[in-house]
């Protein structure tokens, strides 16, 4: 049989060193919106108002007053334009499909504040993904379905 043997290990102890106390983080909801090719991730945060898009605000960033209502549309809905702020980092497609992006990211982001809102968010549209993308050019043809032009003689 084998033989059981004591093996004393010696062990240092090692202080640690005080590091200041991690600050608070502000809560937040997050959630992703996509169209087309853009994708936009949004924090919506409940200490914060306004909105920001890559370190602009929302205003600057999407001049054309259409585009920004349609980004405030699902919180105009909700009536919380002022109790909540985001931030947002869209990138890729064009700033229609960004708008549209960021709305569906916030919608989501507010079903995640509040469960209660979805009913309503779904019934104004804000929480359907339009999944129409661009087709593929196929080979053997101009675009994704021109052909080439044909001649009889």
């Amino acid at each position: 049989m084998a033989e059981k043997k004591e093996i004393k290990v010696k062990t240092k102890k090692v202080k640690k060193t005080e590091q200041a106390p991690e600050p608070k983080k502000e809560r937040y909801f997050e959630a992703v919106g996509r169209r087309k090719t853009a994708v936009a991730r949004v924090r919506l945060y409940t200490k914060r108002t306004g909105i920001e898009v890559n370190n602009q605000d929302f205003q600057k960033y999407f001049p054309i007053l259409r585009l920004q209502k349609k980004i405030m549309a699902p919180l105009e809905k909700m009536k919380i334009t002022n109790k909540l702020g985001a931030v947002v980092r869209v990138k890729g497609g064009g700033i229609n499909a960004q708008a549209e992006a960021i709305r569906l990211g916030i919608a989501r982001a507010l079903v995640k504040f509040n469960p209660d809102f979805r009913k309503r968010l779904r019934r104004a549209g804000y929480l359907t993904r339009d999944a129409r993308v661009v087709e593929r050019k196929k080979y053997g043809l101009k675009k994704a379905r021109r052909a080439p032009q044909w001649q009889k003689r």
